[in-house]
């Protein structure tokens, strides 16, 4: 079946000038497909905002829209308000906003405790220009104790200026709808996008999944295990469980699909082939 929906991928900034070319490729590979945007991580793998910087750039240079993260924990106005005045030089107006975690060792003073208080500096001196995607947790942010203060923390963000939200992976589809649905309810309107993580390595994603409390059904988990080192049983496996869940998140309303593409193009590519994705507008 056909499916008109927006569709957007992340990447992580590269630590090589070898990781930089190959992610030339795969942006051109994804940017096939005519994403709303790419996103950037800020951080991830040892990296610094200013090769989150570099690589949006990048994007940007190939002709697509890129959507740089920001965290904020451990920052000061100061240095978060350099830093969206950099954003703003180069005309990017998308941003994720982010809490993030302090680094390990780190000391010093930081003017923001939540991510809510991000959104709303950026609102307040950016104006309301700029798209400001957040965090959600359909299986809940692994450090709360209780559902009901995580959506909390949720609807202060969408309440502080949030535009839309995109959502940590997930495998239990019934997770997604149970919370958009409880936030809706709260009063959180904003659409909340899918977070969808393609199975390129299946023993990191439980290692993942563990680590941040998100379930992988047991079912999926025992015939995963039982492929042992079989990598195509397990990267054929993978693509009919992704595919068949966003399949149904598309048809159940999801306002598009964000992929966690680990810098990689194939199982991407081969998911948007099999559900006949085509651009939203």
């Amino acid at each position: 079946m056909n499916h008109t929906v927006p569709i957007s991928f992340e990447f992580f900034p590269p630590n090589t000038p070898v990781g930089d070319e190959k992610l030339k490729t795969v942006v051109q590979q994804l940017g096939a497909l005519r994403p709303e945007y790419f996103s950037v991580t800020y951080g991830a793998g040892g990296s610094t905002s200013d090769k989150t910087l570099h690589t949006v750039q990048a994007i940007a240079a190939a002709g697509f829209e890129a959507a740089p993260h920001l965290s904020c924990v451990g920052s000061t106005r100061a240095g978060i308000a350099e830093i969206l005045d950099s954003y703003r030089a180069q005309r990017i107006r998308r941003i994720v906003a982010l809490r993030g975690d302090l680094p390990s060792g780190a000391v010093g003073a930081s003017d923001f405790r939540y991510a809510a208080e991000l959104v709303r500096f950026i609102r307040d001196t950016q104006g309301p220009d700029w798209i400001i995607e957040v965090a959600a947790y359909p299986e809940y942010h692994p450090a709360q104790r209780y559902a009901a203060q995580d959506l909390q923390h949720y609807v202060a963000k969408v309440q502080a200026g949030a535009s839309a939200a995109i959502t940590q992976f997930f495998y239990n589809a019934d997770a997604y709808f149970h919370f958009v649905d409880a936030t809706r309810r709260l009063g959180a309107e904003v659409p909340v996008v899918p977070g969808i993580m393609p199975i390129h390595n299946y023993a990191k994603i439980a290692q993942f999944a563990a680590r941040d409390g998100i379930e992988i059904p047991r079912w999926v988990a025992l015939k995963m295990e039982g492929f042992l080192d079989d990598a195509a049983s397990i990267r054929a496996f993978g693509l009919d469980v992704v595919a068949a869940l966003c399949e149904r998140l598309i048809k159940g309303g999801a306002p598009g699909i964000h992929f966690y593409t680990m810098n990689q193009a194939a199982l991407t590519v081969e998911i948007c082939r099999r559900l006949q994705l085509t651009p939203g507008t």
